[in-house]
């Protein structure tokens, strides 16, 4: 079958093995995929990772012991946990220390005409809700994944650093909570295209001097958590979400000295993603920056990489 692979390099093929049918799992006819960060540093080493790309999708069940599943469009929660380990009966699959992840660590991914995930990681899309609506479930759940972590309060004040797509859904997300929430950025029509909710938004950060109770670190540099820090009020919460393929040295003191909370924060449930995507209808379209075929996955990469990108989408079959 086509994918587009990373093994060393990011590549198109079309002799890629399809997955088999294992029990308890099922095989995913790809129909929309997205390019996300992440993707971004796998391919320049982060993780490791060799195999075929990619972890945010929707498409509709081709293959599973369990008839039911099959002709219904899905999106799929991306850790494939063991089971049977104490994370697994806690509920915390995303921790197992067996996991694989689609498209991240030792499981291929879903920038391919088919994947495979546990019939357990599956999840109906609403009727009503567009693939290009239901390919967001991934990065919207794990905006959400602050509110499972954290409680926010209407009045606190929130400022997410970052006008990607994950620091605008980020910035979305605490806004369902809170009524003070700043976005900050450096790409003006990235920062139009997150006016919802009451979010305000602003160019840089270097004018803030208010402090804020939740700071959310969505920048993907280096830089980005020094200036969290210095953003975050004593006894604040300070979020991460970037995950970076580089090496920094970082002053940790102030971490110490102003007591601060860090929470590194990841996956969210997808049935809440689900839901709040159905009730806030967010509008994720406008985060759309290309549409690709599968066949043009590299040039769907290259303008991924582009500054003024938000989301790049590829179309799988």
């Amino acid at each position: 079958m086509r994918a587009l692979v990373f093994d060393g390099a990011v590549r198109l093929t079309e002799e890629w093995a399809e997955p088999q049918l294992m029990p308890g799992w099922a095989v995913v006819r790809v129909g929309l995929c997205g390019v996300c960060r992440t993707d971004l540093e796998i391919a320049q080493g982060y993780m490791g990772y060799r195999g075929a790309m990619g972890h945010e999708f929707v498409g509709v069940v081709e293959q599973c012991e369990d008839a039911d599943w099959i002709g219904k469009r899905v999106v799929g929660e991306i850790n494939a946990a063991c089971g049977d380990c104490d994370w697994c009966r806690r509920g915390l699959q995303r921790h197992c220390p067996g996991r694989t992840v689609l498209g991240i660590v030792s499981h291929d991914g879903c920038m391919a005409e088919r994947c495979a995930l546990p019939v357990e990681n599956l999840h109906e899309v609403p009727e009503g809700m567009a693939d290009e609506q239901a390919v967001f479930c991934e990065p919207v759940s794990a905006g959400f994944e602050m509110l499972e972590q954290v409680d926010v309060a209407r009045k606190d004040r929130c400022i997410v650093l970052g006008d990607g797509k994950l620091g605008i859904l980020c910035s979305w997300a605490l806004a369902t909570a809170s009524s003070d929430v700043t976005l900050c950025g450096h790409h003006p029509h990235k920062l139009t295209v997150a006016d919802w909710g009451g979010v305000r938004s602003q160019m840089g950060s270097d004018s803030i001097t208010d402090c804020a109770d939740i700071v959310v670190e969505a920048t993907g540099s280096v830089s980005g958590l020094a200036e969290a820090l210095r953003l975050c009020k004593p006894r604040g919460v300070l979020i991460l979400k970037s995950t970076i393929a580089a090496d920094s040295a970082l002053n940790l003191a102030p971490l110490v000295v102003n007591e601060i909370t860090v929470v590194g924060s990841r996956c969210g449930p997808f049935g809440r993603g689900l839901r709040e995507m159905a009730t806030h209808r967010f509008p994720v379209e406008r985060l759309i920056t290309a549409r690709y075929d599968l066949s043009q996955g590299l040039q769907a990469f290259q303008r991924a990489r582009q500054r003024d990108a938000l989301k790049v989408l590829v179309r799988c079959s």
